[in-house]
């Protein structure tokens, strides 16, 4: 495994802190700057909305420049983020400290996507987006209740001062570790694990930029994984949102037992990951699809076994690995009809995830407000995660049928230059 995943890991994990660890420390920051739990609740939705702004516009921004260096600016922009959080003497100052990081979220992980599949041979690709991910779900399983309790026990600045020393680690081991690459190179390692640059991509012969990344939204099969990205990753984190209502309520669960079962979720999440990423990389559709179908059953399931606390546990645990064994396949699927243009499609994905939250979080609290009891959201999840899989079996479909190809970038007749690698592929070989 090349060491520069484990930077790009370590990064995951301190955004993914950002992300979520607030949840937790909400009463603490309304209290600290006097407003309500509903008004400190946007210092949430403002990361999210951001996170898609980022991802598509910041990632937009830097295509034309080599990743490495990309990589190093968006983690410094996030540790500045957390740092103007850690010290904000108002709501406002907190706010914009929350968007400066959420900023650098989309972007990182749809560039660092690209950069952690291009550092491995092309049948583990979804692997190692995976151990990128792995920081992610980390987060999740460790530093979100660690994160709480530090808060809770020095102040809820403690965690963002934690978070920011976090974005300084990660951007050095990024310095040190992570090979260079230019905006249309893919490192990837030789048995010894040194650096090994793609001549192909490396020739020149590829016209990198922004005008040729937007080239991969040509693709039918670009456009229905993000489709299946929102509703899928939506259904799942629609039950997710409010979980703690249903442990509670529903359950007979108490609240100081909740942080708990939440790291039982959060190593479901870790299981699926890893699991996901290894079967993507044999077969990314049948991967999706069966992973899906799955997770539609589970949440059903969840639904129903939800006021028994034993078969709860088990639901939950299942609902975190096939809720995140989509994600490496994904990740994966865009990048893959994206070819050799995949870092603005990866960075819309990224978004796409977060498009995915809004909307599974939305339509669980609709359903509440219906007066639909608290297992309602993960009924509403179960439905938009039903709509996932059947855009996943049409999109599945249709490249089978059709054997898509990848959107590429032409090489000019004159350049000298190799056809692009992806066109090679006789999986997606038009027939």
């Amino acid at each position: 495994m090349p060491i520069g995943l484990i930077a790009l890991a370590l990064g995951g994990f301190g955004i993914g802190l950002t992300e979520f660890v607030i949840m937790g420390l909400l009463p603490d920051v309304a209290a600290d700057f006097q407003v309500s739990e509903a008004s400190a609740g946007w210092l949430i939705s403002g990361y999210a909305l951001a996170v898609v702004v980022g991802a598509l516009l910041l990632t937009a921004a830097v295509t034309r420049f080599e990743r490495k260096p990309v990589l190093a600016v968006l983690m410094v922009v996030f540790a500045a983020g957390n740092l103007v959080s850690a010290t904000a003497p108002d709501y406002w100052t907190m706010m914009v400290g929350r968007i400066i990081a959420a900023l650098s979220h989309g972007a990182f992980f749809g560039i660092g996507a690209v950069v952690a599949a291009s550092m491995v041979a092309p049948t583990k690709k979804a692997g190692a987006i995976a151990i990128m991910f792995t920081g992610l779900t980390a987060a999740n399983v460790l530093g979100v209740p660690f994160g709480t309790m530090l808060g809770q026990a020095a102040g809820w600045r403690s965690t963002f001062w934690a978070i920011t020393g976090i974005g300084v680690l990660a951007l050095a081991g990024i310095l040190a570790l992570v090979p260079k690459t230019g905006p249309g190179q893919a490192a990837s390692s030789a048995p010894d694990g040194s650096p090994v640059v793609d001549p192909v991509q490396s020739s020149g012969g590829l016209p990198g930029g922004l005008r040729g990344e937007l080239r991969a939204f040509r693709s039918g099969q670009v456009w229905l994984s993000i489709l299946v990205t929102i509703l899928g990753y939506g259904g799942m984190f629609g039950a997710f949102t409010y979980i703690a209502f249903t442990l509670t309520e529903v359950t007979g669960f108490a609240a100081g037992t909740v942080p708990w079962l939440l790291i039982l979720f959060g190593v479901g999440l870790f299981i699926g990951n890893t699991a996901g990423g290894k079967a993507a990389d044999k077969n990314v559709d049948r991967t999706l699809v069966v992973v899906l179908s799955a997770l539609v059953v589970v949440l059903v399931a969840f639904a129903l076994v939800s006021a028994n606390q034993p078969l709860t546990i088990g639901a939950m645990v299942l609902l975190g690995g096939f809720g995140f064994a989509t994600v490496p396949g994904l990740q994966m699927r865009v990048m893959k009809y994206a070819s050799n243009a995949p870092t603005l499609a990866s960075g819309a994905n990224i978004g796409a995830f977060n498009v995915g939250n809004a909307l599974g979080a939305w339509l669980g609290g609709v359903t509440i407000t219906a007066g639909l009891g608290y297992t309602s959201p993960i009924w509403a999840g179960a439905g938009i995660t039903v709509l996932g899989l059947g855009v996943m079996l049409f999109a599945a479909a249709k490249a089978k049928r059709n054997g898509a190809t990848p959107v590429t970038t032409e090489v000019p007749p004159d350049s000298g230059a190799p056809a692009p690698a992806g066109s090679l592929d006789p999986e997606l070989q038009r027939s």
